[in-house]
């Protein structure tokens, strides 16, 4: 879902066929970013030379990236108000696909109960709903591509909320299988291509702080949706709290019929040269964008680009980095109950009370986030006369870390050695804040080192996050049962700990490793 480029487009809209060197001049012109000198942010302190005649901020010293055109429709143009709403709509239908997983999570004892199975079978259809919550991502960066963003979104969101009312009227296991995968395929589409929306609406230096509303989002939700069901299913028989889930998609789609907008812009076509936006009722389906499909990617170039993404070194280094790290989260968030019940003797009201404290640590890492980010990077600019480079936003990583590893370690120890719930609650905390700012400072890295490529990023992230969470569900308790939880879960803070070498390799050949690769070279930014 990103962008891509076709420079010296002819009047007629034709798209010519241009050498590698075209597009990757169009593309600085297009992004201000080039592989060997990075970013120029602030012209204060920058060579005057290559400041010269760029727009900027309010501010007076900070530069535009990308350079907005003279375009309304130009989304960098909008209002304040309508892109943090569009933001928010985003965000909201990201929100959903974690949700109405981990809804699952609650529901399966009751579920084996009714169909005369074991829970352990009823898991199977969590599972294959969390997979699906990546593979889902990478095809929706595919359609966006070739089809535009709002379609794709209105399309997959109305395939999920009918998905959703299918698995709480499911009265067969079967049927509550096959519900669940589709469900996961079609409801992640806001969550896997997230990125795309933030990079078309907003300016380079906003881009961080709105990452940070969305992943908030995205990390809450895994959370949020235990809490609410556990209260639910102490009253209520299992399929209520997915036809709660079911309404909450009928509110994300009302959301996006109403409020959300086409965003995909390509800069380089002059205004008056720009394909007609058509009618808000052509552009949610997307007749508008099929009569202008020309100008963006062939269905063989959009398909390519998530396959190019993932073959740029710093893409699959952060990928493994996230899968290793973030896969525990998961984990935990699926298994907590048969941890704890026993433990300490909790029903459902105190698990749903015990989902409290992950929503206040993402929270805390949202504040944390909103100021950290930012800091860092000006700090950066500030010693490096005004330009700025991507794996500065590594940086976080740092001060995330000691929580993630503390925060497994001792959250073993708790179990193995019956500690206090409030210690075991306020180290489930402190990993899971540490991830809230990891999950950012990795999106801003992938995101500023490939701007073009928004929505393939965002997607291979997703895939990451999905798939280290979709394997460890499968063997998160029977590993503690085999060897006790303080060496397993001090064995997955070790693996935290290790991955770590990962972004300090990228923070000292990062940029070696992305001039060597040399950009993508997309057929449309």
């Amino acid at each position: 879902m990103a962008d891509e480029s076709g420079l010296g487009r002819s009047h007629s809209h034709e798209k010519p066929r241009e050498k590698a060197g075209g597009l990757q001049a169009r593309a600085e012109i297009v992004h201000q970013f080039h592989e060997s000198e990075g970013y120029i942010i602030d012209v204060d302190n920058a060579d005057p030379s290559k400041a010269s005649g760029l727009r900027l901020a309010k501010d007076g010293h900070t530069v535009l990236i990308p350079q907005p055109s003279d375009d309304v429709n130009d989304p960098l143009n909008w209002s304040r108000f309508r892109k943090h709403l569009i933001l928010f709509v985003v965000s909201f239908a990201s929100f959903l696909p974690d949700y109405g997983s981990a809804t699952g999570a609650v529901t399966l004892i009751p579920q084996a109960e009714e169909w005369g199975i074991t829970p352990d079978e009823v898991n199977h259809s969590q599972a294959g709903n969390v997979f699906m919550l990546g593979a889902g991502g990478v095809v929706v960066v595919i359609l966006s591509a070739f089809f535009g963003r709002l379609p794709v979104v209105f399309w997959f969101l109305l395939a999920s909320t009918a998905t959703a009312a299918w698995c709480a009227g499911a009265t067969t296991y079967e049927s509550f299988m096959a519900a669940r995968i589709l469900n996961g395929f079609f409801s992640t589409v806001s969550q896997a291509g997230g990125l795309m929306f933030i990079k078309d609406i907003f300016f380079f230096h906003q881009q961080a702080r709105k990452i940070n509303i969305w992943a908030s989002f995205i990390i809450i939700s895994p959370y949020m949706g235990p809490l609410l069901t556990a209260f639910m299913t102490e009253t209520q028989r299992w399929p209520v709290p997915f036809w709660v889930f079911f309404a909450m998609n009928v509110l994300g789609l009302a959301l996006v019929i109403f409020f959300l907008d086409e965003t995909y812009y390509d800069r380089a076509i002059p205004a008056d040269e720009q394909p007609p936006r058509g009618s808000r009722l052509a552009r949610l389906t997307g007749a508008a964008q099929w009569k202008s499909r020309h100008l963006r990617n062939t269905f063989a170039q959009a398909c390519w680009r998530t396959v190019s993404v993932l073959l740029k070194p710093i893409v699959a280094l952060s990928c493994v980095f996230y899968a290793f790290t973030f896969a525990w989260a998961v984990g935990i968030n699926t298994t907590l109950a048969i941890f704890v019940t026993p433990l300490y003797g909790f029903g459902p009201r105190q698990i749903g009370f015990f989902y409290f404290t992950p929503i206040v640590a993402v929270v805390l890492g949202e504040v944390t986030g909103h100021w950290l980010h930012d800091a860092l990077a000006r700090q950066y600019i500030r010693r490096h006369k005004g330009h700025f480079e991507p794996e500065v936003r590594l940086r976080a990583v740092f001060l995330a870390m000691p929580f993630v590893v503390a925060g497994l370690v001792l959250i073993g120890q708790c179990f193995e050695n019956s500690w206090h719930y409030m210690a075991t609650s306020v180290l489930w905390g402190m990993y899971v804040f540490g991830m809230m700012v990891t999950t950012v400072a990795l999106s801003s890295y992938c995101l500023d080192s490939y701007p073009e490529a928004s929505g393939e990023v965002s997607a291979w992230l997703n895939m990451a996050r999905t798939l280290g969470g979709f394997i460890v569900s499968y063997f998160q308790v029977r590993w503690a049962e085999a060897q006790g939880t303080r060496l397993s879960f001090g064995i997955q803070g070790a693996v935290c700990a290790a991955a770590t070498l990962i972004i300090i390799a990228l923070l000292k050949w990062g940029k070696a490793l992305r001039v060597w690769s040399g950009p993508l070279n997309f057929a449309t930014t």
